[in-house]
């Protein structure tokens, strides 16, 4: 999957949302979009590396201490 492709999807998802809308004016969404993204993401990057936070932070480009604090907000640790 490409840049383009995640790009693609992000949209069809938040043109979905506005239109579930309908008239109700959204409130939030950057919140709401990165708490829903975020978790799943933190999950996949940590199984796939093994639990190794270290290394887990590399790959995302995150400080460790960073990371352990979004794993402990996220309640995956």
């Amino acid at each position: 999957m490409s840049r383009a492709d995640i790009e693609k999807d992000v949209r069809h998802s938040m043109q979905a949302y506005f239109d579930d809308l309908g008239d109700n004016e959204p409130h939030s969404i950057y919140d709401m979009v990165m708490n829903v993204v975020e978790k799943p993401l933190l999950e996949d990057v940590m199984a796939r590396a093994n639990h190794n936070q270290s290394l887990a932070a590399q790959w995302l480009g995150l400080n460790r201490n960073t990371l352990r604090k979004k794993l402990l907000a996220h309640k995956l640790i």
